[in-house]
């Protein structure tokens, strides 16, 4: 059995595939396999070849299977210290590279972990396959690390609640199962992890398995939305509107060009999201920021008064809109989006269901068929907007220009976080740098404050907002087929919940530097806590943590002090670049009341002591 598995690992790897090996000869038609070689066979089909994880006593048998395809050079896979990093490293590798992978598990905790952890896959449409070991199907008594009591097939139906699940109760169920996974992890425009449930007794139990019925062909995106006259219609709506503000979602990153005419023939003004950065350039006359309950002064008024509102690809989530209140003048929507509920979220709204970009080519057709042409900045929108716009950049510059307060808690002079942030972010691009945000202050003065030029160039993960997310995520640069530099801009809270890091990203090879930013508290709710109620509780410790030192004890890694200037700050990124391997560069930054101390607030919304007001303002609303 051991030398049939190697010779079939062989012949996989010398043809390059599993379907270049049935064509070849090489695998025969039928082959009797384990289910958990049928497992890595049909995901190697698929073009996974990366397993990221942590083994345990559920799958050794994955394991032995994962030994022999990686010695005869099939797959790789790399072990890490924590369930949750391994789901952010099979997210951002997916996200920055395209590069499938599978994150795995043992039973229990860890999958759990895993579970968890792929809450940032979900909430931001990136397809990773979960793997997980599962309680045995023959119930012979509880096993070990399974949730005890409740019912049959406890762990499929929480993994359920998060997304698509399989558990392969028989083994000849997993063509169905992996045809269902491609068709998530693959969906050319909903991506989401799919949960892979391998029972600890099904993973060895061996099958006749035919190698051509391993689903590999991926789904089919969408053509643009029907017709009907709605592409008329919704051209009519943008042409008749006084005030045009374009939501950008992360549906819309590949549609740049689309957008950039469409805004210049209907005079209107673009608001991406944070995830959508990029998509149009910063520097764009048209390009307002971003818009929400952080949001921009130029980004949020445009939602503030625009009388028509064309989303593209976006969710309307929370912050984005302001917990739906984001538009309170808008009277007519025009939504294009591949989910139908999505794009019919709005009251008042015409619906284009379909490719964002395949659909906004025919809007823009329609639009120029109706005899539009491309209107320069002179009108009274269009002038309201850009002179909001250099207000914006006015704000911000006041900050640039003041990079350090004194600190109580650091008992000096120390770096504002916009200051820093805009000096990494800068750097980075001039490097050409991948920028991974982590959760709280960091990541809202990241999104209001980057100036991307092409998409690609940061990673928020607003969609969950994952603590501990960007540190995880430089595992990546390790892994991926091309390595690339990353920096993570991570909050001293956020790199606590995965400091883990530091040795994985030696271990794999990992290419970037950890930017900490450390203000000694969970600075984003800190500020909140002050403008809701005048007082922060329970967000601060006052346990100072040399983060020099912690990361200096691990062999590989260089740390560095950031300095109290953006001089010392820049000398210390370039000693990262230089290093071949992993950096940490910590910077302590102020906290406090001072006005130049943070980039603020300037939208609405639905928690705390607001919620009165916002909802009121929601129910009033024609939306």
């Amino acid at each position: 059995m051991a030398e049939d598995r190697l010779s079939r690992a062989a012949a996989v790897a010398a043809a390059g595939g599993v379907a270049e090996a049935l064509r070849e000869g090489a695998l025969p038609p039928r082959v009797e396999v384990s289910l958990a070689e049928a497992v890595v066979l049909g995901l190697v089909a698929q073009g996974v070849r990366r397993w990221v994880g942590i083994f345990g006593h559920g799958s050794t048998e994955i394991g032995e299977v994962l030994r022999v395809y990686e010695e005869a050079g099939v797959v790789r896979t790399h072990a890490v210290r924590n369930e949750v990093e391994a789901a952010h490293v099979g997210t951002a590798l997916r996200w920055v590279t395209g590069e499938k992978a599978a994150v795995f598990t043992s039973i229990g905790p860890g999958a759990l972990q895993a579970l968890a952890g792929s809450l940032a896959a979900a909430s931001d449409g990136v397809g990773v396959w979960h793997v997980y070991a599962d309680e045995t199907t023959e119930a012979e008594g509880p096993n070990m690390q399974q949730i005890p009591g409740g019912p049959q097939e406890s762990f499929l139906r929480i993994a359920s609640a998060m997304g698509p699940a399989y558990t392969l109760h028989t083994p000849w169920a997993l063509p169905e199962a992996l045809r269902r996974g491609l068709d998530t992890v693959d969906h050319p425009h909903a991506a989401r992890p799919f949960y892979l449930l391998v029972p600890i007794n099904t993973q060895p139990q061996l099958m006749a398995l035919n190698p051509a019925a391993l689903p590999s062909e991926p789904p089919p995106p969408l053509g643009p939305a029907a017709d009907g006259g709605r592409y008329a219609r919704a051209a009519r709506t943008l042409l008749d509107a006084e005030r045009v503000v374009v939501k950008v979602g992360g549906g819309a990153r590949a549609c740049g060009a689309e957008l950039d005419e469409l805004l210049a023939l209907v005079d209107g003004v673009a608001v991406p999201t944070p995830i959508a950065s990029g998509t149009l350039p910063y520097a764009h006359p048209r390009v307002m920021g971003v818009g929400g309950s952080k949001g921009s002064i130029s980004g949020n008024f445009a939602m503030e008064e625009a009388d028509a509102l064309l989303a593209v690809g976006t969710r309307p989530v929370c912050q984005a809109d302001m917990s739906r209140t984001g538009y309170p003048k808008v009277t007519a929507v025009v939504n294009v989006n591949a989910d139908t509920a999505t794009a019919t979220h709005y009251a008042n709204t015409l619906a284009l269901v379909g490719d964002a970009r395949a659909t906004l080519q025919r809007l823009v057709a329609e639009v120029r068929a109706l005899g539009a042409e491309p209107r320069p900045l002179t009108s009274g929108w269009a002038r309201a907007c850009v002179a909001k716009q250099n207000e914006w950049n006015d704000f911000k510059r006041r900050r640039y220009d003041s990079p350090t307060l004194a600190d109580p808690v650091w008992g000096r002079e120390v770096l504002t976080q916009p200051a820093a942030v805009e000096l990494v972010t800068r750097w980075a691009r001039h490097h050409d740098a991948v920028c991974f945000f982590d959760a709280g202050d960091v990541q809202a003065n990241g999104f209001q404050v980057t100036e991307d030029d092409r998409p690609g160039r940061t990673v928020t993960e607003t969609g969950a907002s994952y603590m501990g997310f960007a540190a995880s995520a430089l595992v990546a640069t390790g892994i991926a087929e091309q390595s690339f530099f990353g920096v993570a801009l991570t909050g001293d809270g956020s790199f606590t919940m995965n400091p883990q890091v530091l040795i994985d990203g030696v271990q794999h090879g990992a290419r970037g530097v950890i930017v900490l930013f450390d203000n000694r508290r969970q600075g984003a709710i800190s500020s909140l806590q002050r403008a809701q109620y005048g007082h922060d509780y329970a967000t601060n410790d006052d346990v100072e943590v040399d983060y020099r030192a912690l990361a200096a004890a691990v062999p590989g890694v260089l740390a560095l002090h950031g300095g109290h200037s953006l001089a010392e700050l820049e000398t210390a990124l370039d000693k990262a670049r230089a290093h071949d391997g992993l950096s940490l560069v910590h910077v302590p930054v102020y906290f406090g009341d001072h006005e130049l101390g943070g980039i603020g607030s300037f939208g609405r919304w639905n928690v705390g002591n607001w919620v009165a007001d916002t909802q009121d303002l929601r129910h009033g609303l024609e939306l």
